[in-house]
């Protein structure tokens, strides 16, 4: 699943994000959504969410199965 709709993400979430600095590259970066920065329902790059290490970025994937 991509994370382009607000609705299918949500604090706890574990996603792959896509780091401002890695944008050319694609590195993808692994974490756990702790809040979304992105009040639109729906974004064409993906929502911007920040992890709960800190980092902020947009939601390339969703990893987790639940």
């Amino acid at each position: 699943m991509d994370g382009k709709n607000r609705k299918d993400i949500y604090p706890g979430l574990e996603v792959d994000i896509i780091l401002k600095k890695d944008q050319r590259s694609g590195k993808l970066t692994r974490g756990i959504v702790a809040n979304l920065l992105t009040s639109a329902a729906y974004h064409s790059r993906g929502i911007k969410v920040r992890l709960e290490d800190g980092q902020i970025g947009r939601v390339a994937a969703i990893t987790d199965d639940n």
